[in-house]
């Protein structure tokens, strides 16, 4: 009898395996979010979704007439031999049956699928139809090149881009790629966190205005502007938590610690009187014995002296 295969779906987003930190969570929110004033209204589109960590956030912003797809290879073969050595690498363990599990734990339907590479997209995608792109698929140059200027073709005037690896060692094309983009094709950051840059075709300033009103709002996270080419790159990421309070800082804290070290110090100098008290008993034994060994070695010889006369 075979066994059969148990397949158990996430719940909650932090168990879909993938690289989605808190700081991109909550940027995401934010750039997606229907309150956002001026936000423009358009599709969803995800080049490159892994295990549907990133697209399962992206699919609850979908509003009423949007459409949201997302394209990648899964498991098949890549075009090209650089670029299939890459995923093999990188994304073994990655299958399209995976990805529509994940995604179906937290919605009823699966978003528009291109099982392909991300190439082929604008085969599947309108022009200037999109208001947010996440692109997340090659690391190769000249693949990324290509999924740039294919977000500049299905973004709307103010859509926004993100870019993920722009910066990580491993991942050189990218930031060339993305950079080249800010030179030469017009595209304009609006903020970055550790692993991500947002950036848009259109003009940064009032978005940038209002995310800084909005990261005003947000004790979790910390930001800063940076100049950049004559304009202002955001710079965003998580605040740490605070470390607890020393002992110090808390008179009854302190008062605790203090009675603690009266008490340890109390048990401390009775262990070391019974130390002493004891040490000095096995002196007085000692000496003792030592004192009564010759009294008993005459004993000794004397019992053996009345021996031997008896016996002759």
């Amino acid at each position: 009898m075979s066994a059969v295969k148990v397949q158990i779906t996430p719940r909650s987003l932090d168990r879909i395996p993938g690289w989605f930190w808190i700081t991109d969570q909550l940027l995401f929110e934010w750039f997606l979010s229907a309150k956002a004033e001026g936000e423009p209204r358009g599709d969803l589109l995800e080049l490159g979704t892994y295990l549907g960590k990133s697209a399962v956030m992206v699919g609850s912003h979908l509003r009423p007439g949007e459409t949201f797809t997302v394209c990648d290879l899964f498991e098949s073969d890549a075009p090209e031999a650089a670029n299939d050595a890459e995923t093999s690498r990188s994304y073994s363990t990655l299958t399209r049956e995976k990805f529509e599990q994940n995604y179906l734990g937290f919605h009823h339907t699966l978003p528009g699928i291109v099982h392909g590479p991300t190439s082929i997209v604008l085969d599947h995608v309108t022009a200037k139809s999109c208001r947010f792109v996440h692109v997340d698929a090659s690391h190769l140059y000249i693949h990324v090149r290509q999924d740039v200027l294919s977000a500049r073709e299905v973004l709307q005037d103010n859509g926004i881009v993100v870019f993920d690896d722009y910066r990580s060692e491993h991942t050189p094309g990218v930031a060339m790629a993305v950079w080249e983009a800010v030179a030469n094709l017009g595209l304009a950051p609006i903020c970055v966190s550790n692993h991500k840059l947002y950036a848009t075709w259109g003009d940064p300033a009032p978005i940038q205005a209002r995310l800084l009103r909005w990261l005003e709002s947000r004790p979790d996270l910390w930001h800063t502007t940076d100049a950049f080419d004559g304009w202002q790159l955001v710079r965003v990421n998580e605040r740490k938590k605070p470390a607890a309070p020393a002992p110090g800082g808390d008179p009854a804290a302190l008062k605790k610690l203090s009675g603690e070290l009266q008490r340890t110090t109390a048990e401390l100098k009775k262990a070391v009187a019974e130390s002493q008290a004891a040490t000095q008993a096995l002196r007085k034994v000692t000496s003792e014995i030592s004192l009564a060994g010759p009294v008993v070695q005459r004993a000794v010889r004397w019992t053996r002296r009345i021996t031997r006369g008896k016996s002759s």
